[in-house]
């Protein structure tokens, strides 16, 4: 993998800041979205994120969505019958304030809205990041690459030159993984704003898997038991690798306690909130009881003790990563833009396609996510 390092002034900020690049500059001397390659800020550091409070926009929706699905010439699709929706012959840069509200109500409802035909990603990364705060204060990733000059954008970026994002799960059999965005943060994501500049002729497809359909799939006393626990989340492990890997850390980590199910405060459904990346435990329980439900919610695995076996034989497939009767997986092309939600759906990359192939090529993008409420326990007020 090629890198330079560079060093460049950032606005008004006194001193300098030390950017490494992450692509090989060789490889893209005329790419037109150059300016959104990946790079690391190695001097900024950030604070642990203050308690703020949040108004969910889909607040002020009207339920209807007259302004949003009634625009002239826009096509409504709905993906599957529990989540997804797409949307044509609409221009997220053109949204007014009405359509911003039904957005986030129809976001909120659907999981994902994936918008095709955009211009999104020719408006410019102030316009881009305009949008993405008006449903909210946007979230610093602690580890990742960025955009130069708009360190809210983390970066998306898989090609020849740059593998690490394959690299970490070198030791898998399989690079996908169902997640929720950094759920550790002490107020976690909201809406995740995802657009790609550059898309693999093949491959490179994005799945999503409700929470809520995953929560109401669940046998009522097991939905009861699941309602009164609460999970540990934690971006140590995160931070840890980044540090090992040779990454900049620009937020120490910290240590959430969430509840595993929880109340989006818009539509009041409840959803799991638990992910193998950065759930680590459920609070009060002896660790075999621990580790039994959660690997009941995450994955089939080997039985490894008794109690594990009696979950395991209950639900003998893989709820959330294996239930595809409530999942939606989207091909994307270079005019696409996906907004979800990430308080009701789980998600995972499906990095399928050969890297190292000009034929299938480079999948680059940004996300820009806005921070949530802090999450509402089920029986809590929305």
């Amino acid at each position: 993998m090629s890198r330079t390092s560079t060093t460049t002034k950032v606005g008004d900020a006194p001193g300098t800041i030390t950017l490494k690049s992450a692509y090989s500059e060789s490889t893209h001397f005329d790419y037109k979205y150059a300016a959104y390659l990946p790079v690391y800020d190695e001097t900024t550091k950030f604070p642990p994120t203050e308690p703020f409070d949040v108004r969910d926009r889909g607040l002020d929706a009207d339920p209807k969505k007259p302004n949003l699905l009634g625009s002239p010439g826009a096509e409504i699709t709905r993906l599957t019958p529990r989540v997804g929706t797409e949307i044509k012959g609409i221009q997220l840069s053109q949204l007014n304030d009405a359509q911003k509200n039904e957005l986030a109500l129809l976001v909120a409802e659907r999981g994902v809205v994936v918008f095709r035909d955009q211009d999104f990603k020719d408006i410019g990364p102030q316009k881009q990041k305009e949008f993405g705060e008006s449903f909210g204060r946007l979230h610093v990733h602690p580890v990742g690459a960025h955009v130069k000059d708009f360190i809210e954008f983390h970066n998306i970026y898989l090609g020849a030159d740059n593998i690490y994002r394959l690299q970490v799960r070198s030791s898998k059999l399989t690079t996908t993984g169902y997640h929720s965005d950094v759920s550790y943060e002490h107020q976690p994501p909201a809406l995740t704003i995802l657009t790609l500049l550059e898309v693999p002729a093949t491959g490179g497809d994005t799945a999503w898997v409700s929470q809520v359909a995953a929560y109401e799939r669940l046998s009522a006393p097991i939905q009861k038991l699941l309602e009164g626990l609460t999970a540990e989340h934690d971006g140590f492990r995160q931070a840890e690798g980044a540090r090992r890997d040779g990454k900049f850390v620009r937020r120490e980590p910290v240590t959430s306690e969430h509840p595993i199910v929880r109340v989006h405060p818009v539509t009041g459904q409840k959803a799991l909130f638990v992910q193998p990346g950065f759930t680590r435990r459920i609070i009060g329980l002896k660790d075999e009881e621990s580790e039994a439900i959660l690997k009941l919610l995450f994955t089939v695995s080997t039985t490894v003790n008794p109690l594990l076996n009696v979950f395991l034989t209950a639900l003998h497939k893989q709820h959330i990563a294996h239930s595809a009767d409530c999942q939606v997986r989207v091909k994307w092309d270079n005019r696409t833009v996906s907004i979800w939600d990430n308080r009701v759906t789980a998600h995972t990359a499906i990095s399928d396609y050969d890297v190292h192939n000009p034929e299938e090529g480079l999948r680059h993008g940004f996300r820009i996510t806005t921070l949530g409420e802090v999450p509402i326990p089920a029986g809590g007020k929305a």
